[in-house]
């Protein structure tokens, strides 16, 4: 069996942390990260908002993105192994009944692009406030430092137009609460998945 989980969400809603934790503890669990396809900085154009727009999909070099899940999607053994991942002892080649992979796919921009749409078996999307939002922005030390009013001028309404697009996709999303705890967040998912998983083996 082979489960895409997709986890999406505001920036610094706790993707990676949840993310994280959910690798560790699912079975032959393999994650891609949104953020590692990003574009070079040269390549990102400045929009009418008058900021570099980072917080849009065209920022993403999503056609490798897509390509790294069906490289996944076609062999999980060898990608997992490419990733220092070790498999678990039943998942080798020739034994197909027995194979369960996992692959967790995280970002902030998980269902506004039309390939990525139906490849999830589950999809979460975190969310937080504006205040509590802008303040764990404001905490993170970037690579490249947000300018100032970024947030307001260019995250915050691209995040609000993104998922205003999802809404209307009318996609089966889990949504969760940010603000509550970590742990909280985690057992929550963990749950959903471990019986959600059951149903499918």
């Amino acid at each position: 069996m082979k489960f895409i989980i997709g986890i999406g969400g505001v920036t610094n809603g706790g993707k990676t942390t949840l993310t994280n934790r959910l690798v560790k503890a699912l079975p032959n669990c393999c994650v891609v990260h949104q953020d590692d396809f990003f574009k070079p900085p040269d390549q990102i154009e400045v929009g009418e908002d008058g900021f570099k727009q980072w917080d849009v999909i065209t920022a993403l070099d999503m056609e490798a993105m897509v390509n790294t899940i069906k490289g996944w999607v076609e062999n999980p053994v060898k990608f997992a192994r490419s990733h220092g991942i070790s498999v678990s002892p039943g998942t080798e080649i020739g034994s197909p009944e027995d194979e369960n992979h996992i692959l967790i796919v995280e970002g902030f921009l998980l269902y506004n692009y039309k390939p990525l749409m139906e490849v999830f078996d589950k999809r979460y999307y975190i969310t937080v406030s504006y205040e509590e939002c802008k303040k764990r922005r404001g905490s993170r030390q970037y690579i490249v430092p947000d300018p100032p009013g970024l947030f307001d001028g260019h995250v915050w309404p691209m995040y609000l137009k993104h998922r205003a697009e999802m809404v209307e996709s009318l996609l089966p999303i889990e949504h969760l609460d940010g603000s509550k705890s970590k742990d909280e967040i985690y057992q929550q998912v963990y749950e959903d998945l471990h019986n959600t998983l059951l149903n499918h083996l």
